[in-house]
């Protein structure tokens, strides 16, 4: 491409939830600010893939062969969250509450998309669970249909290994009006009601 101010609003417009207008603005952002700091960028860019890699254990991010999670002692290692993906760990971790473990497949089951059991790796969850001496394995994958799909999918292999399959809540935002919740939404949070 002859212009490079089209060619990086349009590499910045194939980023998730960065459309043409952002990309735009972001691409003026960095040609008008530091000539350095546009340089670190593109390094950190250019090298992402050779300094991160997947955990050998649970999948999540890395710049060694364990992530920090996996590399932490003080870590529950009977209990293992299932994430779909590492933005899902993320989040759970900035939450505070967990201190297990976690296994990410990164995908979810989707036949109409050709995504079958083989592409989330459940062998590799068994030995995990089998070898680790996993008590609990909470599922927390999204709730939606492929969500709940993988989330049974894995409830039906674990179950010979002798591990509680628990699923993570759902019900209504904190600070979240009934009257704009969507039917499913508040339905879940009728059944999962708990003793006050």
């Amino acid at each position: 491409m002859d212009d490079p101010l089209a060619e990086l609003v349009m590499l910045l417009a194939r980023l998730p939830g960065i459309g043409e207008r952002t990309a735009t603005r972001l691409a003026h952002h960095v040609l008008g600010a530091d000539p350095q700091y546009a340089a670190a960028l593109g390094a950190s860019i250019a090298q992402i893939h050779e300094r991160v890699r997947h955990c050998e254990r649970c999948g999540n991010w890395a710049l060694d062969p364990l992530c920090r999670v996996c590399a932490d002692p003080r870590r529950d290692p009977a209990v293992l969250c299932v994430v779909a993906r590492v933005p899902d760990l993320a989040a759970i971790e900035k939450s505070g509450t967990f201190r297990g473990r976690y296994h990410v497949l990164h995908a979810l089951l989707a036949p109409l998309d050709g995504i079958g059991p083989d592409a989330i790796d459940v062998d590799r969850l068994i030995t995990r669970v089998r070898e680790e001496g996993v008590r609990e394995v909470v599922v927390a994958t999204p709730l939606s249909v492929e969500g709940e799909a993988t989330a049974l999918y894995l409830a039906q292999s674990l179950k010979p290994f002798g591990a509680r399959v628990s699923r993570i809540a759902s019900g209504l935002p904190h600070g979240g009006e009934l009257e704009f919740a969507d039917q499913i939404t508040l339905g879940r949070a009728l059944d999962g009601r708990r003793e006050l």
